[in-house]
């Protein structure tokens, strides 16, 4: 008997389902008059371009994740020395590069650390595909210590989870601290 509700239960949970993803009304309403447009395709490249250049930056003011950060906010970097590709000049000392925050994970439990990611760099007179998508700080990772204790404290009944309530370290990019980020001049 409890096979014969199972199979029932699952049949009719599946037809709902298989219904929903036939008619989509919300998606339907939301993107009845909208443009889209497909993404373009680089058909002409032929990706074998391995040239690289490291690009040394140093954020203008200090962020970290345990004060008012958020995902969104537009942040500058100067560039820390002159960029040469070819003995051309490609970027100069000092210029403002802005960027942006593109993702906050907050420290956690049992020494998880906090991190940001740094994308969407905006060079003068660079496309945007030649420049490498993001930068990742993480904070300090206590979970390498943390995991072992709580193990070894498992044989004391209370002792071991109170380990849990070790969060991890702050992610932190100070103004002294250079992040290095790539210039791919080959590529479009």
């Amino acid at each position: 008997m409890n096979k014969f509700l199972i199979l029932v239960s699952c049949i009719f949970i599946g037809s709902a389902a298989f219904s929903q993803i036939m008619t989509d009304e919300f998606a339907d309403s939301t993107l009845k008059d909208k443009n889209i447009e497909k993404p373009e395709v680089h058909l002409n490249y032929d990706y074998r371009g391995t040239a690289r250049i490291p690009v040394g930056l140093r954020i203008t003011e200090r962020i970290s994740s345990e004060k008012k950060v958020y995902e969104g906010q537009e942040i500058t970097f100067k560039v820390r020395s002159d960029v040469y590709y070819n003995g051309q000049l490609v970027f100069e000392k000092g210029m403002l590069v802005p960027a942006k925050v593109e993702t906050i994970i907050k420290s956690g439990m049992n020494g998880i650390p906090a991190s940001i990611i740094v994308g969407d760099f905006e060079f003068e007179n660079t496309p945007k595909g030649r420049i490498s998508d993001s930068f990742e700080v993480r904070g300090q990772d206590r979970s390498l210590w943390v995991y072992p204790l709580k193990w070894a404290l498992t044989i004391l009944p209370p002792t071991g989870t109170l380990t849990n309530f070790i969060k991890g370290g702050h992610a932190k990019l100070k103004e002294n601290k250079t992040i290095q980020i790539y210039y791919y001049p080959e590529w479009i």
